[in-house]
């Protein structure tokens, strides 16, 4: 826990122990961390360095850790202030990129990346530089483009980006990616499935893709897309295979399965109610159903659409030919 201010394992361990203790011979401690003496002495001469222990004045032959809301507190703003710095510059050389990069040439919208781990750094990259959401359709193993299992991921994740991927439902068929799957829906991530995508596609924020470029076999590479003409192709891509799809849930007991059905005749009651303007009260009078019935349903037919709002969902519900156009008179 305290990786995060400069201590490793050992640092740590050795701190807490004393902590706990108050004051321990170099003995005592290398025994309760199942280390030799050399090896706990340089541990505690690196706490001594930092400010976090020291020997003993009254009782000699001992170390004391020295208090933590004084010495952690010292070490947290030290790591406050380098990461400010961190930040001003990060943010000066952003600023220098975009300048630079105002009217880029042909040849800056689109990077090759050759190797395998060139290609790994760089997807991973892409995706841990993601504000706000993170597509893509995925073939193989979904480990290769999902959150699940790394850390940009889970960084991406806690900072409430948005995922929706689509799987070839060859995906389906393993035991590792349904397990995968599963994760990634407990996460809240969106996942769709269709027989076939025709591309692995990475998308970060609409503003940066990822495609790759050879096959099995040829040593891996990939393309770096920026904002381009060729962006939005691959946007309109994804977004097409992404209408196509069959939404997944996770069923009893965990498991993967895929939601095939559309509306049944009451959501489709509920609909004509709703976009003829009823409140979802009126709706449940009307129909002689609970007010959480009614907000339920029009929930699940917003997650099968994959829409956000319920203007959407009434598009959607126009488009799918689940209910018709008044037509005027």
């Amino acid at each position: 826990m305290l990786g995060a201010i400069g201590l490793d394992e050992r640092q740590e361990a050795a701190y807490r122990t004393l902590v706990a203790a108050g004051a321990v011979e170099l003995s005592d401690l290398a025994h309760r961390l199942a280390l030799s003496e050399a090896d706990a002495e340089r541990v505690l001469r690196r706490l001594e360095q930092q400010g976090l222990t020291a020997r003993s004045s009254a009782r000699p032959g001992r170390w004391v850790a020295a208090p933590p809301g004084v010495a952690l507190g010292a070490l947290l703003i030290r790591q406050r202030h380098e990461l400010e710095q961190a930040e001003q510059a990060s943010a000066l050389l952003a600023e220098e990129y975009r300048a630079e990069a105002s009217e880029p040439a042909v040849h800056d919208l689109v990077e090759v990346v050759t190797g395998a781990g060139a290609v790994e750094q760089r997807f991973h990259q892409v995706r841990l530089g993601a504000a706000t959401e993170v597509c893509a359709l995925v073939t193989g193993e979904p480990i290769a483009v999902t959150g699940m299992g790394n850390e940009s991921g889970e960084r991406a994740a806690s900072r409430g980006v948005r995922y929706r991927l689509v799987f070839e439902r060859e995906v389906l068929s393993t035991p590792f990616g349904i397990l995968e799957l599963s994760a990634a829906l407990n996460r809240g991530e969106q996942c769709r499935v269709v027989d076939r995508v025709p591309t692995k596609l990475v998308i970060a924020d609409g503003s940066l893709a990822m495609v790759p470029l050879t096959g099995r076999g040829e040593e891996p590479a990939a393309l770096v897309v920026h904002a381009s003409g060729l962006l939005e192709s691959l946007t309109g891509l994804f977004e097409a295979v992404w209408r196509e799809a069959m939404p997944l849930r996770l069923g009893e007991g965990g498991g993967v399965r895929e939601n095939r059905g559309g509306p049944d005749p009451m959501d489709l009651e509920i609909l004509s109610l709703l976009l003829a303007g009823l409140t979802d009260a009126s709706v449940a009078k009307q129909l002689d159903l609970g007010l959480r019935t009614v907000q339920r349903r029009v929930k699940g037919l917003m997650e099968l659409t994959g829409v956000s709002t319920r203007l959407q969902l009434g598009w959607h519900a126009y488009e799918r030919g689940w209910v018709a156009r008044t037509e005027s008179a």
